[in-house]
């Protein structure tokens, strides 16, 4: 560890804060905790929040993965993991089940996590009503009134105009039936992971300056109308072209060499082990 910075960079003081903001979020699922974000050596939009909530809640034993869009050798995840290790001598891995701690962007890992295990998701935008109005004040209010029906009216709008509801990211939930929730860039395909986990999920908003979380063994539900449930996206007739698997989230790419339109997992860590390779 570098001796020229406070074990994970933050102070002290900063970390208390940001556990403190993270304990209230897990007493009152899929609410909105209000924190001070630090600022960090690094761009806005390289995931601050995540990286304050994993800076604040790692210790010397833990073991550390960090995946960007499912990939753990992306230019997000690398110098992440760059940079903690420079301030905190902790442990890295690429195997999902290795790690006690895994921040992520954009995925949820498809192999379960346990519930010893905690994961950091990062978020851009985390309120959910920000698609349909721009006040703060007024979202609080919403929340507070559980008036929803701006979010039920722009899923009805979208299967009016493409007869389903065309929303492939960022799709809201409904946690224990009090709070709609932004699960953030995540495919909406991940979207069932959230519900019953078996692992803490932490959702850490640095411009927005906001945390929330899902406990174990939450009741998170996507929002559905009876008549036109809720649909993960289809992989139907679609194989990796590396492991052969059917039933993962599968990233669009073409052959190098042939130029044919090929798929593949984006979890480049089940699909290492499911090949048999070592992660």
């Amino acid at each position: 560890m570098n001796k020229n910075y406070n074990f994970a960079f933050l102070d002290e003081g900063s970390k208390r804060e940001i556990r403190r903001a993270s304990l209230k979020a897990v007493a009152i699922p899929g609410y909105q905790v209000p924190f001070g974000s630090r600022e960090l050596p690094i761009g806005r939009g390289w995931g601050t929040g995540g990286i304050q909530l994993t800076l604040s809640l790692i210790g010397p034993d833990d073991v550390l993965k960090v995946i960007d869009q499912g990939s753990d050798e992306s230019v997000n995840a690398v110098n992440i993991k760059k940079f903690v290790g420079l301030c905190a001598d902790v442990k890295t891995t690429t195997d999902t089940r290795e790690a006690t701690l895994i921040q992520t962007r954009h995925r949820i890992p498809e192999i379960p996590m346990t519930n010893d295990q905690i994961l950091v998701l990062q978020i851009p935008i985390p309120e959910p009503l920000r698609v349909v109005e721009a006040s703060e004040e007024a979202t609080k209010r919403m929340h507070a009134e559980k008036d929803y029906a701006p979010i039920w009216l722009e899923l009805y709008e979208s299967l009016v105009k493409y007869k389903r509801i065309a929303i492939a990211t960022e799709y809201p939930c409904m946690v224990e039936e009090r709070h709609v929730m932004n699960p953030g860039p995540i495919p909406k395909f991940d979207n069932p992971k959230l519900h019953d986990a078996e692992c803490l999920c932490l959702f850490g908003a640095g411009r927005e300056k906001k945390i929330y979380a899902v406990p174990p063994h939450t009741k998170v539900v996507s929002l559905a109308f009876d008549d036109v449930p809720f649909e993960r996206e289809s992989f139907a007739g679609k194989r990796c072209r590396l492991c052969g698997s059917a039933h993962t989230y599968l990233d669009e790419t073409f052959d190098a060499l042939t130029g044919e339109k090929v798929y593949q997992c984006s979890d480049t860590s089940y699909c290492k082990e499911a090949r048999g390779q070592c992660v």
